[in-house]
Order: structure tokens, then C-alpha cells, then sequence
């Protein structure tokens, strides 16, 4: 395993800070409090690295409010100057980290993502099922309240193993020990707040073990995984009950997380799999029924948001064309075309 013994430098340069920052302030350079940062942005940026330069930094406080996506979620959200933080260590770490992810493993990662988690699973069951012509079976699980539950030392130490410049690791200590969650009790701090791209990073870290244990450790062939839910593959009933009790201990031995008790399911893949917002069956997928209320409602909400001024015709036509590219990854002509028509009848009514 290689060995990193000199990023600090590298995390607070200003070459990387500046870097940060253009990171940061795309897609929100409209909004007040970026705009405001900006205005000043060679002040702030030199502020930032001079205090992480001389151990000064110091992590601000968290604003939390509620979103619903679908299901509703608390997200705390950091100041600007540690967001553009945050960005920075990102830049460093996630290069390092990346090349020890499994190919599988399909969330926050560049050229992966929900669609090329779904056509995984969709490959390993035709691999196993002799492309539909034999049965095979589906475990599906989610953890428990994963991100409220990540153990910050488990995730520390597992960072330490492979980051050995105790500069940076106090810098990652900062981040993680940043934010607690109602998870936490007097003995063990726990959680990623939902908001920071560093718990993106995080979770894959944290949750690389577990996929380590079941490819090297389960020699499971066919697994996929994105976020906390996974998926396993086989012919053999019995043989998913066996694996699924070997990683419930191995969750709960060495990271400290549970499986959700009703989101556990093993499925016949004649039965359909409900996996990222699709459903695969033999030889085509459908949208979720929830996925596809919640396109409709949200492209609703946007032509209302053009109608009243707030955003751009063009915004609202990108909107429709990304959710015409997630119906693209499904059999759904007809409400492909049912969507392209209510677009213009909100559009014109």
C-alpha cells in the first residue's frame, strides 16, 4: 500500500486554494454570499491559507435546514471559507483514495454514477442468470442511518493508515470532528454532515471497507454498491442469507454500523429490482412510480419559477432535457413523449 507522507503543503497552497475556489462558485457565482466572497477574493484566500500555514484554522459553525429528495433530509451547510476548505482537501485526497476504490463501488465518482450503478446490476444478472435463462436471486441492503452513523475515529484511523503527514491529518481531523450528529453519545463522536463534498469522499472511504471484505475477504463476485445501499447477485438462495449474516457481523464488528432490518430483500429477478430509481426486469427497465411523480412535480415547479421571473427559459429547457436523459436510461417512450408534451402545455397555458 502506498504511503503518503507530504501533502500538506500541497492541500494549502494558494495554487490549490485558487483552484478550490473555481470549484466552489460554479453553478452559484449569482448568489449573495458567493458574490461577496468574491469581491474580496484574493484577501480571503490569502487569510485561509495564512491560518492553515500557522495551525490558526478553525472550522466554523454548520446551518441546518430541511430539503426533501425525495425523502426528506437534514442538510447542515458550512460558511464559504470552509466550503472552499473543504474543495481544497478534496483536490489532495481524492486522487489518493480513488485508486483504492473497487470498480463497483459507483457513488460521488467521476465516469460513475446512479445510471452506471443500475447497467452494472443489469449486466451481473444477466451474467449470472445465463442471460434470463436461468434463475437467480437478488440481495439487496441499506445501512441503517449511514452518514448520522459513521464512527469518527473508525474513519480517521482507517484515513491514517494510508495518509502518514500528521499536518494534513490534523487538517482532516478538523473536518470530520466539525460536526456530530444526535448519533453521538459521550464516548463516541459520530456522523458526516449531508452538505460538506468532503462526506461524499468520506463515505466512499469509510464504506471501501466493506467492499474490500467482499470481494477480497467473501470472494463475491457479482456486488455493486452506491452510498449505503448494495446489491449481491447468485443462483443460490441460501448462499445470500449465509453472506448476508457474514457482512451484518462484519458491519457491526468493525465499523459500526447496523443494516437496516426492513430494507433487506432478496428478490427473483423475475420480480423486478428496484435499484437507483429503475426497475429492472428481463430485457428492460422501468422508472420508479415515485421517480416519475417526482419529475413531473419538479418540472411543474421550475416553468412556475420562469413564469414568475426567478430563472431563465434556457434553465427550465435544461431541466427538461436532464430528466429526458434519466428516462433515455429506461423503457419509456410513451412518457418520454407525455413529459415533452405537458412541458409546453404548462409552458403556453
Amino acid at each position: 500500500m502506498k504511503i503518503y507522507k507530504n501533502i500538506f503543503n500541497e492541500i494549502i497552497s494558494l495554487e490549490n486554494l485558487f483552484s478550490a475556489w473555481d470549484s466552489f462558485k460554479k453553478g452559484k457565482s449569482s448568489k449573495p454570499g458567493i458574490i461577496r466572497f468574491g469581491h474580496d477574493i484574493e484577501k480571503n484566500i490569502f487569510s485561509l491559507h495564512n491560518d492553515l500555514k500557522q495551525g490558526k484554522y478553525d472550522h466554523g459553525p454548520y446551518t441546518a435546514f430541511n430539503i426533501s429528495d425525495p425523502k426528506p433530509r437534514n442538510i447542515h451547510k458550512a460558511t464559504i471559507r470552509d466550503r472552499v476548505f473543504h474543495h481544497a482537501v478534496f483536490n489532495v485526497l481524492n486522487p489518493v483514495f480513488e485508486k483504492t476504490f473497487i470498480s463497483n463501488s459507483f457513488s460521488c465518482r467521476i465516469n460513475k454514477g446512479a445510471h452506471k450503478g443500475f447497467g452494472a446490476l443489469e449486466k451481473m444478472i444477466g451474467q449470472e442468470s445465463r442471460n434470463y435463462r436461468q434463475p437467480c436471486f437478488i440481495l439487496k441492503c441499506d445501512i441503517r442511518k449511514f452518514f448520522a452513523t459513521v464512527n469518527h475515529d473508525i474513519l480517521f484511523k482507517i484515513i491514517s493508515r494510508k495518509i502518514k503527514d500528521n499536518n494534513a491529518l490534523k487538517l482532516i481531523e478538523i473536518i470530520i470532528n466539525s460536526f456530530s450528529s444526535a448519533e453521538s453519545d459521550r464516548f463516541n463522536r459520530k456522523g458526516l454532515p449531508l452538505g460538506n463534498l468532503t462526506s461524499q469522499l468520506f463515505a466512499n472511504i469509510y464504506l471501501n471497507e466493506l467492499d474490500r471484505f467482499v470481494k477480497n475477504g467473501l470472494k463475491i463476485r457479482r456486488y455493486a454498491r452506491y452510498t449505503d445501499d448494495f446489491v449481491i447477485i447468485s443462483r443460490d438462495k441460501n448462499y445470500l442469507l449465509a453472506v448476508m449474516a457474514k457482512i451484518k457481523n462484519y458491519l457491526l464488528a468493525k465499523l459500526k454500523l447496523e443494516l437496516h432490518p426492513n430494507k433487506i430483500s432478496i428478490r427473483k429477478y423475475c420480480q423486478g429490482i428496484d435499484f437507483l430509481g429503475y426497475i429492472a426486469l428481463p430485457h428492460y427497465c422501468l422508472l420508479r412510480t415515485k421517480t416519475k411523480k417526482r419529475i413531473f412535480k419538479n418540472l411543474k415547479q421550475r416553468i412556475m419559477e420562469y413564469k414568475q421571473e426567478k430563472i431563465s427559459k434556457k434553465s427550465v429547457e435544461q431541466t427538461l432535457q436532464s430528466y429526458l436523459g434519466v428516462l433515455s436510461h429506461a423503457s419509456a417512450y410513451r412518457l418520454r413523449q407525455k413529459l415533452i408534451n405537458q412541458f409546453w402545455f404548462w409552458l403556453n397555458e
